[in-house]
Order: C-alpha cells, then sequence, then structure tokens
C-alpha cells in the first residue's frame, strides 16, 4: 500500500501538470506570432529553419503543434464523417471482449456494415473529393488547413475504427492481411496522404494523435466510450503525452536550429548558450514524461487492450504484385525525439521504407537538415570543452530516459490479453513465434537505441576527457 506521503506526491505532480498545462495554452498564444515571426526571418538564413517553417506552416496551419479544428469548423460535405464516428463510438469497444472467433467475426461485421451505410447515406463523396481537390491545388479558400488537419485525423482514425471493427482487438481481425475499406474512406485518404507526404494505408502519430487536438487541449476522437473511469483516465493520460511532448519540444527545435548556425559561425559562447537552454529545457520535457508514463496515470491492467491495440494496423496490399503489410502508429514516430536525435548527428531510428511510410515528409525534411547540420561529430576537445560537456548532459538526459523508458514500457507491453496474438502498434508481428520471444525482439530493439545513445555519450566523455 502506497504511504500517505508517497499519494500526496503523486496528487501534487498532477495538479502542477494540471496548472502547468493552463498556464502554457495562455502563454503559448500570446507568444506564437513574436515566435514565429522570429522563425521567418531565421528561415532567410537558414535551411533548417526554413524546413521548420515550412513544416509550421504547411502542417501546423500556422503553429507547432499543428492547430485543428474538428466538426462545425469544416465545409458542409466533410461533416458526415465526424458525426458518423461519435455515433458509432458506443458500438466499438466493450468490456468483456468474447474469446469465441464467431462470435468476435459477427460483431466486427455489425459495425462495419452500419459504418458503410451511414456513409453511403450521408456522405456526397463527389463533393468531397473536389474539396480536397480544390486543396490540392492550393486553394485553401474552400476549406482551410486547420479544417483539412482535423479532417486528417478524423479519416485515420476511422480508418482504424474500420480495420479492427472492435476494442480490444481480437485474433480473428489480426488475421485479416487485407481489408476492403469503403470508397468513402479509401478516396480521402488518397488525398490527404498525398498532402501530407505519406505512403502507408494506416494513420500515423500526426494523424491519430496530435491532430486529434484542438487548440484547447480537447480531444475530438476518443476509442473507448463509458468502458470503465480506469479505461477514460488512462486513454486520455496516455494520448495527451504525446502532445505535451511537442509542445514542451516546440521551443527546443528553434534553439537546436540557432545551436547548429552559432557553432558553423564560430560563435561558440552563443552555441553554449543555446545548448544549456536544451539541457534545461529537455529536461523539463522529459519530467512530464516519467510523471505521466507511470502506473497512477497510465493503468498497465487496460493499456495494452484499450489504448495501444487499436493504433496497431498489421494488415496491407497488393503492390506491384507483392503484398505490403504497413505497420500501426508509434511512439517512434513522435517528432520531437525523431528530431533530437537528429540534432545530435544519430543514426535515424526506423529505416528509410517505413519513414516514408509513417513519417509526414515535412518532419522527415526537418531531421534529414538537422542531422546534415549537426555539429556534434565535429567537437574538438580544443576549443569546445564547454559546449562538449553541454552536449554530454543533453545526451545523458536522453540515455537515462531511454533506459527508464525500457524498464517501464516491457511491462506493460508483457500484461495478458487471451483474446489476440502478440502485437505493438507500430510493429506488426507476421512471423511465427511465442510472446516470450515477440517481447524479446522489441525489448532488443529498445536497447539496440540505448546503446547508440551510450556510445555517443562515451564518445563525448572522452573528448572531453573526465575520466570520473
Amino acid at each position: 500500500m502506497c504511504s500517505i506521503s508517497a499519494i500526496l506526491q503523486i496528487a501534487l505532480a498532477v495538479v502542477v501538470l494540471v496548472l502547468y498545462r493552463s498556464l502554457r495554452h495562455a502563454a503559448s498564444k500570446e507568444a506564437e506570432t513574436t515566435a514565429t515571426q522570429g522563425l521567418k526571418e531565421l528561415a532567410q538564413h537558414h535551411e533548417t529553419a526554413a524546413a521548420l517553417l515550412q513544416l509550421v506552416d504547411t502542417d501546423g496551419a500556422g503553429s507547432w503543434p499543428p492547430r485543428t479544428t474538428h466538426g462545425s469548423d469544416w465545409p458542409a460535405a466533410l461533416q458526415p464523417y465526424h458525426e458518423i464516428y461519435l455515433e458509432l463510438l458506443p458500438l466499438l469497444s466493450s468490456a468483456d471482449p468474447s474469446l469465441d472467433d464467431a462470435v468476435s467475426s459477427e460483431k466486427r461485421s455489425r459495425y462495419r456494415e452500419l459504418m458503410r451505410k451511414l456513409l453511403v447515406a450521408r456522405v456526397n463523396l463527389a463533393e468531397v473529393e473536389g474539396i480536397l481537390a480544390q486543396a490540392a491545388a492550393g486553394n485553401w479558400g474552400v476549406c482551410s488547413r486547420r479544417a483539412y488537419n482535423g479532417f486528417y485525423s478524423c479519416i485515420g482514425v476511422s480508418r482504424h475504427a474500420y480495420r479492427w471493427a472492435a476494442i480490444p482487438i481480437v485474433k480473428v481481425a489480426q488475421d485479416e492481411k487485407i481489408v476492403d475499406f469503403p470508397a468513402e474512406l479509401d478516396i480521402p485518404w488518397g488525398y490527404l496522404q498525398k498532402h501530407f507526404g505519406l505512403a502507408a494505408d494506416s494513420g500515423n502519430n500526426t494523424s491519430n494523435v496530435l491532430l486529434n487536438y484542438n487548440e484547447n487541449g480537447q480531444r475530438a476522437y476518443k476509442i473507448n466510450h463509458e468502458i470503465s473511469d480506469l479505461v477514460t483516465s488512462t486513454e486520455e493520460a496516455f494520448f495527451r503525452l504525446f502532445l505535451d511532448v511537442e509542445v514542451l519540444g516546440a521551443p527546443i527545435y528553434t534553439e537546436m536550429i540557432r545551436a547548429n548556425i552559432a557553432y558553423d559561425q564560430n560563435d561558440k559562447e552563443a552555441c553554449l548558450n543555446y545548448m544549456n537552454n536544451i539541457g534545461d529545457q529537455l529536461r523539463n520535457l522529459l519530467r512530464v514524461w516519467y510523471q505521466s508514463m507511470t502506473q497512477v496515470r497510465v493503468n498497465k491492467s487496460v493499456w495494452l487492450r484499450y489504448c495501444q491495440g487499436f493504433q496497431g494496423w498489421g494488415c496491407g496490399r497488393m503492390v506491384d504484385g507483392e503484398m505490403v503489410i504497413y505497420d500501426g502508429v508509434s511512439g517512434s514516430h513522435t517528432t520531437f525525439f525523431m528530431a533530437l536525435d537528429a540534432f545530435l548527428g544519430m543514426d535515424q531510428y526506423l529505416s528509410q521504407e517505413n519513414a516514408s511510410r509513417c513519417i509526414p515528409h515535412n518532419q522527415r525534411a526537418l531531421c534529414a537538415s538537422l542531422r546534415k547540420h549537426s555539429f556534434i561529430s565535429r567537437l574538438q576537445a580544443e576549443g569546445d570543452k564547454d559546449i562538449v560537456e553541454a552536449s554530454q548532459k543533453i545526451v545523458n538526459h536522453l540515455k537515462v530516459w531511454r533506459s527508464a523508458h525500457k524498464t517501464r514500457v516491457m511491462p506493460y507491453l508483457a500484461q495478458q490479453a487471451p483474446e489476440r496474438t502478440m502485437m505493438t502498434a507500430g510493429k506488426s508481428f507476421i512471423e511465427p513465434g511465442s510472446d516470450t520471444a515477440h517481447l524479446k525482439i522489441l525489448e532488443d530493439i529498445l536497447m539496440g537505441r540505448l546503446k547508440k545513445t551510450m556510445a555517443l555519450s562515451s564518445r563525448l566523455l572522452g573528448i572531453h576527457g573526465d575520466k570520473n
């Protein structure tokens, strides 16, 4: 049993986080114009700043994390999608999933049939396609970028709902390798994916998570309806964590760009200041992660079945005569951690193929530019000692977090879910093997990234000459 002191500490941490979010939201709106203007000026002189500005303007509708609206603010032809998803939400999840394949199949068929009927009855596909074609041609007067972002989220989450047609996901659904999606979900998806520069049939962290929140921090497309208070609170805490990371990470992007510029201009004092700022802000960001990804806020007993499974995919289609299986949404899609690795000169975590399928083009371009201009590999003991020390602090923060993340996440993935076979959201196991074997694969992936981070830390330590 927890001590009273421990309970009070947890309660205080939650209160502080809620207060912090409220103050952050108010302050971010006031500072946004100044920050954007500064980025525009910086973009005239450096390609990474230009890449960040492209991300902010195009994908973010003028802000990062991206601005989004849902439902009533959309063009009338798009609104039925919003209404249909919310109308069917109570049918999606259940407190007692069946272990009988026939029962599961019947439930899933009913959900899909009803979604198809509602889409055919309420959606004018020609009008929808016309709006998306106008946006593709650059005519944003027909549909604002904020509305477009929200529509992308709605279609992404709706496709996952149709793909699984039940929460918790069940084995009979996992066995499906080709899904016949309604035209009302397939045709818009083609336009949306082309706009964001993606190739996968599945949703991604941007569509299913970031764009699911409006400017007031309200999440539009939840995936569980009145299962239990524990499921509701776990779902809310888990997905909000990824939004919080981007909110806290947004100012760090500019600091990273300025650090690269300062080092290239041999302004070591300015570079050191930016590196110290990055270290301080990174520590605060990771503290929010530590406080959020806990049993108290994200409960292990419900996370796997009611949050994680729905974000998976594990099916595909024939492409040029070959079967292509797509993965689902993964924490490895998080923009901030991809950008931080790139800034530090580390190799990309995802393969080029998976990145092109799951990461929007403008996010890939930002990371590529950060990696191209990274000065970490050029640091020398002579003249760079203070910057090396500041860099090592940043890497050590990341190293400790990766170690803690591996330790925390494995028990979540190991939870029992008898209605399904082992599968993470971001990696769809299609090869045979026991749950233990699959967990070992996942643990090895996390350990591999940790080892690379540790190697970078050791290299910086060697430059600094600190033997302690």
